[in-house]
């Protein structure tokens, strides 16, 4: 697991931003993920963005099933991966709000859910523009769609409620914002 965790340091946002020259702790929001990489440099950079924090939570999986962890381990690789892009070593224990690479976690986990909650996100994102609550809707109804529809192992749940913890942890500054109007929406710089 601390493997995972290693992965999941990697602040590609930061990596990103930094082959065009941009600080990216210093711009949009000052987030590592690919909502503000799409703020202050684009389309392209903030997908590559997206891939790599996607990546890394599927190969922690990946990595928990090779090496044979029974389904509830594979989770906690999962969730090792999560906490890692949330407080990376690379960046003295900050980082991002783990959305990507929890939805990279999922694809692997639970694939059905994952493109639940996929669907959630960008249906409630285009609709509102607003990202942060994309990712609060989509992954507060993950317990519940992992609880109704993913029957075979019950042990998902438990792996699912701590997904869903981390992102309202890291949310919070996000919902108080929503809360007051004052969150930017999808593309809105400044």
């Amino acid at each position: 697991m601390t493997l995972s965790f290693l992965v999941g340091s990697i602040p590609f946002g930061i990596i990103v931003a930094k082959a065009k020259g941009v600080d990216l702790r210093k711009v949009g929001s000052g987030n590592i993920g690919a909502t503000n990489v799409l703020r202050s440099m684009g389309k392209w950079p903030a997908a590559v963005t997206l891939l790599g924090d996607i990546m890394k939570g599927a190969l922690a999986v990946a990595l928990g099933r090779y090496l044979g962890a029974d389904v509830f381990h594979e989770g906690l690789f999962g969730i090792a991966a999560i906490l890692g892009h949330n407080f990376s070593i690379f960046l003295k224990f900050r980082g991002g709000k783990g959305v990507a690479t929890s939805l990279g976690v999922l694809l692997i986990y639970s694939p059905v859910i994952a493109c639940m909650t996929i669907a959630l996100w960008l249906i409630v994102s285009f609709f509102t523009k607003y990202s942060s609550l994309g990712a609060l809707v989509s992954f507060g109804l993950l317990p519940l769609n992992l609880f109704l529809l993913d029957f075979e192992h019950r042990e998902k749940l438990f792996i699912g409620v701590m997904i869903t913890l981390l992102i309202l942890i890291r949310h919070r500054d996000n919902m108080s914002r929503l809360i007051k109007g004052t969150e930017r929406k999808i593309g809105q710089t400044g």
